[in-house]
């Protein structure tokens, strides 16, 4: 491993989060009458959280002056947008039917509102950086004739705000049915928007008031399920580990004693009489086609590795509080952007070890691999985003932040760790020598080939994640809040251990038949019947019970199809077994979770 980023990494990190999760009011105290940070955010269907539009798209009551809150880049890369309203909510001042404003609503308008309360749309609102949702409106259908429903505005709200000395600790709100406007017909209607402010004290304190969020998602009330799932994986991976060390101490034993020499001329005569591996153990080592590729796939998946892990363990350090708008997304970038370091070091060093000559190319193959098909899958749903007009569009103040994060410090760490992979890289050592001559792979049955192996790989590793798959759709596609970072690490590690014993079995089944071209194979063993099952996952999840629309469906699709298109180049790292630990990947929010994979270097046991 190169060096020490660690303390670059975070320091850069921490002070680059802690900075940009403050409210305007750093330290939330407050004295009677002073003005509480309110801002809304933004406008959305409820059954589709990623179909979102700025606030004031839709004809609010605003401000003389609307000012818009200076955001991170993690909220910009989330969709949020915050602008302030007129709502003035002093600290322990009460009101009571106070009047926003008074406006008359044209026949558009009207017909705007009528919209997207048939689609039941909702607004997202901050007050002291606690997050508010409220319905637009409702509708009273007419199941006989459609015709016939009516449609009615909310135009007075009532907020309710618990205290604790000089914290704001809980903010709730509720409509009135009382106070209503008819848009059912496009016709101009003057509409006295409205609201009432209610303070009681409460004895939770400041540092509880998140608990609420927390409580509030559906994981805490099935801890249960996750247990058995952690349970049954457990017992797959014991019976899968009996089953293998059993077959290694009966079967390959012997075979590996007697085939630890070197492979001579004159020997290959003697072994003639031989099947399986123990024919082809002079040609396990050979080289892979096109090395500086196979090594740009080996740092990007050791990348994308130590990316996951350090995700993980800043989530059970509580960094990720829930509704902290921007946080993960920030870490992801910044995290991303640090890492680099791991795989340029990675990358030019396995790529030395396969003799190669042109470093400063596989470099340049590294720092495009995973990043150009992401830039390219990001150009393209920015655009669509645009076109629509959705708050997922990121604003060019975002893009130039990433794009200085790539230029000054992803690219520069990335040069950094080929030079010093370059300096220190050892000769490749294999256990055995590599005979001159290749011999020819033998034809296989069919199920021996490349789709039916990786669907066989992908069963078991499937098996151990998809409850948590199924909860992190949820908070991905859904209102969930996913906060069980302890119970997804010990997934995490399960995950790795029998996508390693899987790994090592049908490797050997590879080697079993003679066939002596296993690199490539490795790296590809187990990412394609994810992909599959993710896609139909998400579809499930769309159509079954988010129903989303047709356009944002495939724009969610679009999104998973470029992790998933990005999966394949998940890397390798070094064990003591031919084998490839092959990991498959989490997909999680707008932020997305990923694993990387590893694969081993020598048959030292050979």
């Amino acid at each position: 491993m190169v060096g020490s980023p660690k303390p670059l990494f975070i320091t850069l990190l921490f002070v680059y989060l802690g900075s940009q999760v403050e409210s305007d009011a750093s330290d939330h105290r407050y004295h009677d009458g002073d003005t509480v940070p309110f801002y809304a955010n933004k406008v959305g269907p409820y059954r589709n959280p990623w179909e979102t539009y700025a606030y004031f798209d839709l004809p609010f009551c605003s401000a003389d002056n609307v000012k818009e809150k200076k955001l991170n880049l993690g909220e910009m890369l989330n969709g949020d947008r915050l602008v302030s309203t007129p709502y003035k909510l002093e600290f322990r001042v009460n009101k009571d039917s106070e009047v926003l404003c008074k406006k008359t609503l044209s026949k558009t308008d009207v017909s705007q509102f009528r919209s997207v309360i048939a689609k039941d749309y909702y607004m997202q609102l901050y007050y002291d950086d606690l997050p508010i949702w409220a319905f637009i409106g409702h509708v009273e259908r007419d199941y006989s004739d459609e015709r016939k429903s009516k449609y009615f505005l909310y135009k007075h709200f009532d907020f309710e705000v618990l205290y604790n000395k000089e914290h704001v600790i809980e903010v709730n709100l509720r409509v009135d049915q009382n106070y209503l406007a008819d848009v059912t017909e496009d016709k101009d209607i003057d509409v006295d928007f409205t609201y009432s402010v209610k303070w009681l004290v409460t004895q939770y304190l400041f540092e509880e008031r998140m608990g609420k969020y927390i409580g509030s998602s559906i994981l805490p009330h099935h801890m249960s399920i996750h247990h058995h799932s952690i349970t049954n994986s457990s017992v797959t991976l014991l019976i899968l580990s009996i089953c293998l060390m059993t077959f290694y101490v009966l079967v390959l034993r012997k075979d590996i004693s007697k085939f630890s020499q070197d492979v001579e001329g004159d020997q290959v005569a003697d072994n003639l009489d031989e099947t399986g591996w123990k024919n082809i153990h002079g040609d396990i080592f050979r080289f892979p086609q096109h090395k500086s590729l196979f090594a740009a796939a080996l740092g990007s998946g050791t990348h994308l590795l130590l990316l996951i892990i350090s995700i993980l363990v800043m989530g059970l350090l509580g960094v990720f509080q829930p509704y902290h708008r921007g946080v993960f997304l920030n870490a992801l970038v910044i995290t991303y952007a640090v890492t680099s370091v791991v795989s340029g070091y990675t990358s030019v060093s396995f790529y030395c070890q396969l003799e190669g000559t042109s470093w400063m190319k596989n470099l340049l193959l590294i720092g495009g691999l995973y990043f150009g098909p992401l830039f390219l899958t990001f150009c393209f749903l920015n655009s669509v985003a645009i076109f629509y007009g959705t708050t997922a569009a990121l604003p060019i103040g975002g893009i130039v932040i990433l794009s200085l994060l790539w230029i000054f410090l992803a690219s520069p760490l990335l040069l950094l760790g080929g030079i010093v992979g370059k300096n220190r890289a050892s000769d490749f050592e294999a256990p055995c020598r590599t005979s001159k001559c290749p011999r020819e792979v033998p034809q296989l049955r069919w199920y021996r080939g490349v789709l039916p192996q990786m669907a066989l790989a992908g069963i078991l590793p499937f098996s151990v994640i998809y409850i948590q798959l199924h909860y992190i759709f949820a908070t991905v596609w859904g209102h969930r809040v996913y906060t069980l970072y302890s119970i997804l690490s010990v997934v995490f590690v399960l995950l790795l251990i029998i996508t390693a014993l899987v790994s090592v079995a049908l490797t050997y089944f590879q080697l079993a038949v003679e066939d002596h071209e296993w690199w490539w194979r490795c790296v590809i063993f187990l990412w394609w019947l994810y992909r599959i099952v993710c896609i139909w996952l998400l579809y499930l999840s769309l159509f079954l019970e988010i129903r989303h629309d047709w356009f944002h469906a495939n724009l969610l699709l679009l999104r998973l199809y470029g992790l998933c298109l990005l999966r394949h180049i998940s890397g390798t790292w070094k064990c003591g077994f031919p084998c490839l630990i092959a990991l498959c990947s989490l997909p999680i929010c707008g932020h997305k979770m990923r694993l990387a994979g590893v694969i081993s270097d020598g048959m030292k046991s050979i």
